[in-house]
């Protein structure tokens, strides 16, 4: 099914809320695990991994540009990852925020979704899914190796508070490489199918919704995370 992806329009860096006059003086805390000072933070992103990120404090990244992001409950999310197993990855970033989990696809991809949740029969359900892509941005978790590290993380991590990573970027690696894609629009070999991914996140995204709906919300169990 071909789905032509919406017109993408420039982020209007009034969008984000606080500070946004450009001011990132290096002595401001970021919010973020260690208080990194923003300056640093921001240095990290745009100097290491080459992302885009928009004036102001906290730092916040753009989306649409190197990826999207698919923003589902952590619940969710976890139960996902663990149905997916090696995919989406290895290497495919992972955050997690007040009880958010983040996953990063492919620029674009958050313009596919709807229909890809239409066509999979996903499309009149209230999933509590949404996907960030073209003019959108989210916070930018601590910068990987510092305050955050890699892998063992627990479920509760970052369920309140600032973002972090559960599976962090890898500086001087290309991250489209590793993001979920439409197959169809040439990924690169080995790159995870963007469908499977999608459908099997709404899938424990409806699962959540029907339990939480009978039972109320469950307690997340610790899960080590690489």
């Amino acid at each position: 099914m071909a789905i032509v992806p919406l017109p993408r329009r420039p982020l209007d860096p009034s969008d984000i809320s606080g500070d946004v006059s450009g001011h990132t003086s290096g002595d401001i805390p970021c919010d973020a695990p260690g208080d990194l000072p923003c300056e640093a933070v921001r240095q990290w992103y745009e100097n290491d991994l080459g992302w885009a990120t928009v004036p102001g404090t906290p730092v916040h990244l753009i989306t649409g540009l190197r990826f999207d992001v698919l923003d589902v409950p952590a619940e969710a999310g976890f139960a996902a990852l663990r149905h997916l197993g090696p995919i989406p990855g290895p290497g495919s970033p992972v955050a997690l925020r007040d009880g958010r989990l983040w996953l990063l696809v492919a620029a674009g991809g958050a313009e596919e979704v709807p229909g890809l949740l239409e066509w999979l029969d996903w499309g009149d359900l209230d999933l509590d899914l949404t996907a960030v892509g073209t003019g959108g941005h989210i916070e930018a978790p601590a910068p990987a190796g510092g305050a955050t590290g890699r892998g063992g993380m627990r479920e509760g991590a970052g369920s309140q508070g600032a973002a972090v990573w559960l599976r962090p970027p890898e500086p001087g690696r290309e991250v489209e490489a590793s993001l979920p894609t439409m197959s169809a629009l040439g990924g690169a070999a080995g790159t995870p199918d963007l469908v499977r991914v999608v459908d099997t996140v709404a899938t424990h995204c409806h699962r959540v919704r029907l339990r939480r709906a009978s039972t109320g919300p469950s307690e997340s169990q610790p899960l080590a995370f690489s």
